[in-house]
């Protein structure tokens, strides 16, 4: 079956008020960009009008502003899940105009799955590569790709030339069966491939090939100050004790961490560390760090949903494709963030935070609990199962950092569950069977499950 070549324009056309679209990507990684960019200039030409236009989006993650941003602002989103970065798509939550959905990052897919998020009508996937017959070769990102493009009845796919079709061969496309038929997802160590390296679809469901050169939206990362290294250098002393202690074992542990400067001062310092022997990653998102870390031959493997790296660094991943990969797969978010494979492997979790305290609780999503600010991301995924979680609080503002000093706490946390009140002010304990039969007080609000088992670095 031969492939239809359109402009993006043609495709967004495609694309009618009320759908719900499933992109692939994770961060901007990955993410398609041509096609919401032009959907947004329809929508701003409908409104104009008079005519309603707003879509459905569903994601792995967080998008580029050629998505999230270009949607938001011309108000196109009726309701998005699960995860943003974007300002402009947080105002316009925070203001009421967009319903949002904050999930952990590994249920999105099944809840897609499940039927509970409506119907996918369009799936709009970034590929270094498709086939006549269906095989479509994703970037950067695994997302929820696979997924959504089996279950949408159209399927755009963005062939973008900013990626090298070196690219092919990088993931491992895997989605798990549905209850009462699920199995184990097979991976017993960082580097198991248990997939293909490609999505199959249906061909006669591609409706269209929009030819792009668009690179992913990448962001670089403040550089290092000596506050970042020195919460790097506290989790990386802390670690290397409890290898000494004989509580991680000698030969190490996979390791997650999150996105961001601290993150990346945190991979850092256990780079430099000697004590600590060469490592695999179990992880969301790779970094530039990471990369830099695998080239040293501290990291020895990577396993991630993302490329989240700058788009020079990826270019060299690209060109040096070779000696990466037996190093890096990327997999759908369901299976690099599953709670099953990470208590599995032991993983070490390590996220960055919004607060913590010395309970070992730890906000992730919003602020003054009632402001949105990302979501929860993949945090919850890896916290609660992993063997040691950590959660590093985000620098505080200048003028507040000089009355604080950074420390390290171990912290154990009972049984017990919170139900947060609409009140800002008032909080209910409560046991976790009352939790579990829903007669703990109600809450407009969310229910907050608390982390056993966390340490919390403070700032």
């Amino acid at each position: 079956m031969a492939l239809n070549y359109i402009s993006a324009a043609e495709a967004a056309s495609l694309i009618k008020h009320g759908y719900n679209i499933g992109l692939s990507g994770f961060t901007p990684a990955g993410t398609a960009k041509a096609v919401t960019a032009e959907l947004a200039k329809i929508a701003e030409a409908e409104h104009a009008k008079g005519n309603p236009f707003q879509i459905g989006i569903f994601t792995g993650a967080s998008t580029g502003d050629s998505c999230d941003g270009v949607l938001s602002r011309v108000k196109a989103i009726r309701y998005r899940a699960p995860y943003t970065t974007n300002s402009d798509f947080r105002k316009a939550v925070n203001n009421g105009e967009i319903a949002y959905n904050d999930i952990h990052l590994s249920q999105m897919a099944q809840e897609v799955r499940y039927g509970f998020m409506g119907k996918v009508n369009v799936a709009i996937i970034e590929a270094c590569e498709v086939t006549p017959d269906g095989k479509i070769y994703l970037t950067a990102a695994g997302g929820i790709a696979p997924t959504v493009c089996r279950l949408a009845d159209q399927i755009i796919v963005e062939l973008n030339a900013a990626h090298s079709k070196n690219a092919m061969g990088l993931h491992d496309v895997y989605e798990p069966l549905d209850p009462p038929c699920r199995r184990e997802i097979p991976i017993y160590k960082p580097s198991d491939r248990i997939g293909l390296p490609y999505i199959q679809v249906d061909p006669k469901k591609i409706v269209g090939v929009v030819e792009t050169n668009w690179p992913d939206e990448a962001r670089s990362f403040a550089a290092a100050d000596p506050l970042t290294d020195k919460i790097g250098q506290n989790v990386a002393d802390f670690l290397a004790a409890d290898m000494k202690r004989g509580i991680i074992p000698p030969t190490f542990l996979p390791l997650q961490s999150g996105v961001g400067n601290i993150a990346n001062a945190v991979l850092g310092a256990l780079g430099r560390d000697k004590t600590i022997p060469p490592f695999e990653m179990y992880t969301e998102v790779i970094q530039n760090s990471v990369i830099g870390l695998i080239r040293e031959g501290r990291v020895k493997f990577g396993s991630a949903c993302s490329l989240t790296v700058t788009n020079d660094c990826l270019e060299g991943i690209y060109q040096d494709m070779d000696f990466f990969r037996d190093k890096l797969v990327l997999r759908p978010s369901e299976i690099s963030n599953s709670p099953e494979v990470v208590r599995r492997l032991g993983v070490i979790s390590i996220n960055t935070a919004i607060e913590a305290d010395i309970y070992g609780n730890v906000n992730s999503t919003h602020i003054g609990g009632t402001k949105m600010m990302n979501g929860i991301g993949g945090s919850g995924d890896f916290t609660r199962n992993a063997i040691s979680p950590s959660s590093l609080v985000r620098p505080l503002p200048r003028k507040v950092k000089s009355r604080l000093s950074c420390r390290w706490f171990r912290t154990w946390t009972t049984r017990s569950m919170t139900s947060t009140s609409s009140s800002p002010n008032k909080v209910w304990p409560t046991s976790a069977a009352r939790v579990r039969k829903n007669v703990h007080k109600p809450s407009s609000k969310t229910v907050s499950i608390r982390t056993t088992r966390t340490y919390c670095g403070i700032t």
